[in-house]
């Protein structure tokens, strides 16, 4: 045996050396069966070359990508019978006054494909889906369907006696169905709230503050017509709202949601540059004379406004301009006020300046007439009220002569 230095320098030597002494023992020894005993030799393949060849090719499928769960998926589209084209708020918006505008895309406040009707960016039409102006004009087809439906609901009317009766059970100290009625008016879902409470009771007590108060007359209108119930008592701004004598809770209408509120429409400028009939010089000089009249009533945030529009009239008729304190109400709420003023009374919107609404009677103006008489039920307002004061009054009589 050869004992050899390895270093850097040699290792190719050593290499020739090993080569030298595996031949040499190939010669003189017998093969060795280790190579026989420890080597591994594969099995045949059990498939030919080509379906080798395939296997590869089919690679496994990546896993699709993690989506949240989402509400929206799986629902089908809702389709709803309800004789009225859909709107956010029925008493803030009407179908006479066009927009010029629209403020985003035609997105459904419904959802996406949740309702089969079309989103205008105004209402959703229940006679065209295909609607392709914003005008949101109704058929006047539906008004009579809506009177046919809200009649065969309504049945008999009701006597006096159970008229008392529904406005009794309503009272404060007897229930606590209530629904509010807010600055947005009488909303689409809230329609959803009045059949929920009919469910269990004949009547619900509708409590109405803030803007829509100005125009209760509208306010009812729209509460019978959408509802096809009816109003049997109207006390300020507290209302009773009677289901019918032939309403079936298992057969209520399908009402769709609205998952978030849509943004208004762009509309007209309420004031004008220079009113008409007037030049700039003088309509600036009946602005700044507007601010500097004494203020008419100052308006509290979220009150009752339904003696506004006879106060005005009144004032018309010593002077020719009216201001009205608005300090801490939101600016779109006294615009709004100022719309339902220059409609109701009527008047001319001349500034909104310093949260003030300063209104003008204009040139040839003429007191209208006293046409402020709601539905038929308000020759029974009167007589229900008193009867339901004096029977308070009896009832607390007898504990203040126990007092004395």
């Amino acid at each position: 045996m050869f004992l050899i230095r390895l270093s850097r320098h040699n290792r190719s030597s050593f290499t020739l050396l090993t080569r030298r002494l595996h031949r040499g023992s190939d010669q003189t020894e017998s093969p060795s069966r280790l190579r026989d005993h420890y080597n591994f030799q594969p099995p045949p393949p059990l498939s030919t070359s080509s379906e080798n060849h395939d296997f590869i090719q089919k690679k496994k499928k990546p896993k699709p990508q993690y989506r949240p769960p989402s509400s929206l998926e799986g629902v089908k589209k809702m389709h709803s019978d309800l004789p009225f084209d859909f709107r956010f708020s029925y008493t803030e918006s009407s179908s006479n006054v066009r927009p010029i505008g629209l403020r985003e895309p035609k997105y459904s406040p419904f959802g996406p494909q949740r309702l089969d009707r079309e989103w205008t960016g105004v209402c959703a039409p229940a006679v065209d889906p295909k609607l392709e102006s914003v005008d949101g004009v109704e058929d006047p087809n539906l008004e009579e369907k809506r009177r046919k439906l809200r009649e065969k609901i309504q049945g008999a009317s009701l006597t006096e006696a159970e008229r008392k009766f529904l406005v009794e059970l309503c009272q404060r100290n007897k229930t606590k169905r209530q629904v509010n009625l807010g600055r947005d008016g009488l909303t689409h879902n809230m329609l959803n709230d009045i059949y929920n409470h009919w469910k269990h009771a004949e009547a619900v007590r509708v409590k109405c503050l803030g803007v829509p108060t100005l125009d209760m007359k509208n306010v009812i209108f729209h509460l019978e017509d959408k509802t096809f119930g009816q109003v049997v008592s109207k006390h300020s701004g507290t209302l009773v709202l009677y289901r019918g004598r032939n309403y079936d809770p298992k057969k209520r209408p399908k009402i769709p949601l609205m998952l978030w509120k849509p943004h208004e429409p762009v509309y007209p400028r309420l004031i004008k540059t220079a009113i008409d009939g007037l030049s700039i010089e003088e309509t600036k000089a009946m602005r700044k004379k507007g601010l500097a009249v004494p203020a008419l009533t100052k308006l509290a945030k979220n009150g009752y406004y339904g003696s506004l529009v006879p106060m005005v009239r009144d004032a018309f008729l010593v002077s020719e301009l009216v201001r009205i304190d608005c300090l801490g109400l939101e600016r779109k709420d006294y615009k709004k006020i100022g719309a339902k003023l220059r409609d109701l009374v009527p008047c001319i919107l001349v500034t909104f300046d310093k949260e003030q609404v300063v209104i003008w009677r204009g040139k040839d103006y003429k007191p209208p007439k006293d046409d402020d008489e709601y539905s038929s039920f308000i020759h029974h307002e009167s007589s229900i009220d008193t009867d339901l004061s004096c029977s308070r009054v009896a009832q607390d009589s007898p504990d203040e002569t126990n007092r004395t």
